[in-house]
């Protein structure tokens, strides 16, 4: 088996083995996304008369059929092809012959890779700011179907003031929302091409036309300077990890509520039997596990954030073989988040909140009553919350 880099001399499989890591496994999401800027470089190529109408042909054919098989699970990379480009470039020169070989010309893997990443990730935040707003939709419903049920507001775990379960979700709904925008804003740096940088420096020699292949992609802009794109690695990953973040301790503060809402002591919630589980040794018990595990993998979305950023804090200019590694925290967290906001709505759809449950301390009401006598006296609040202060210890 050989490499894109191979040059005949043996190696260590050892060397293999913890250079690919599981790199091989992790490109499996990217393989059609490897095909689209492989098939708008090689349409790029033919423009610029690097490469022939028969061969271009022949690898808009290869490329199109690798790509459908791949859907269909009829291949997988392996670990002895190291790596997604390595394992089309390879079936593609097996099926259309030396013309396979011409894929490769002013492409470096450090740019291939990237773009794929890039055109993945463009899918993924929509996929999630979608997925959020799925979330902001349930919380709307269950607003509006439990409009009338009281909710003690807490401050440092006490009654506080009077609330509601249409503004406990709404502030939820809200929050997510925000998130979704937040997600979005990452295109911004997702959008931007690194196809043409090659290894960082460009490709002297090459008549490439980098604009025409940002534009047969969708990207917004082409970056520029070749040099810029190496050292822009980790930016977009990490502020889309940070979004994730953001949405996903949401999703827990909202699970956290939750949780104290079902507990036996405050039994405000019902939880039905599909969304809970039970115990191996106490038959009484139902657990709350999805939200249990909603809360906790918050905790593995700020960690994901904290590796990426660890990985490229002090690179020095250029690419760095460790760049290779922001792939496992980015999917974790993409694949984390992705099945919270599948499982959430169904779960809050679910709710049920037990109003003959809810009671609130008549004295939930003491800065409503000083907010009155400031309105209806007009004296100082400091005044109206000390009388109030002392009507309520009997003074």
């Amino acid at each position: 088996m050989s490499r894109l880099w191979d040059k005949g001399a043996p190696l260590d499989g050892r060397v293999l083995q913890y250079t690919a890591g599981e790199d091989y496994a992790l490109d499996e999401r990217l393989v059609r996304y490897d095909i689209a800027a492989s098939l708008a470089h090689v349409e790029m190529l033919h423009a610029q008369k690097l490469l022939s109408a028969e061969d271009l042909g022949a690898i808009r054919l290869g490329l199109t059929a690798l790509g459908e098989e791949h859907s269909r699970g009829e291949w997988h990379i392996s670990l002895e092809d190291e790596d997604g480009q390595t394992a089309l470039e390879k079936r593609l020169t097996e099926r259309i012959g030396a013309a396979g070989g011409r894929v490769h010309l002013g492409r470096s893997r450090n740019d291939q890779v990237l773009t794929a990443v890039r055109l993945y990730l463009r899918d993924a935040i929509e996929e999630l700011a979608a997925g959020a707003s799925q979330v902001v939709s349930a919380l709307d419903r269950l607003a509006a179907r439990e409009a009338t049920t009281v909710l003690p507001g807490y401050t440092h775990m006490q009654q506080a003031m009077p609330s509601s379960v249409a503004l406990w979700a709404g502030g939820f709904a809200a929050e997510v929302r925000d998130d979704a925008e937040g997600l979005r804003q990452v295109q911004r740096r997702v959008g931007k091409s690194p196809l043409g940088s090659a290894a960082g420096y460009g490709t002297p020699g090459l008549p490439l036309d980098r604009t025409a292949t940002r534009a047969a992609l969708g990207f917004a802009v082409t970056q520029e300077p070749v040099t810029a794109v190496q050292l822009s690695r980790g930016k977009a990953e990490s502020h889309l990890l940070f979004e994730i973040a953001l949405l996903v301790q949401d999703l827990g503060r909202f699970a956290a509520d939750v949780l104290l809402f079902y507990t036996q002591e405050f039994a405000f919630l019902q939880l039905p039997d599909a969304f809970t589980t039970g115990s191996s040794i106490m038959p009484q018990k139902r657990n709350p596990d999805v939200f249990e595990l909603i809360r906790g993998r918050s905790a593995t979305a700020l960690g994901c954030l904290t590796e990426a950023l660890g990985i490229y804090a002090k690179l020095p200019s250029g690419y760095q073989r460790d760049l290779q590694l922001l792939k496992f925290p980015l999917f974790r967290s993409i694949d984390i988040a992705m099945q919270t906001l599948d499982i959430l709505p169904p779960a809050i759809d679910a709710m049920k909140f037990r109003a003959e449950r809810i009671e609130l301390d008549p004295a939930i009401h003491a800065a409503e009553e000083a907010n009155r006598l400031v309105v209806t006296e007009g004296i100082p609040f400091r005044e109206a919350y000390r009388r109030v202060g002392a009507k309520l210890k009997g003074e």
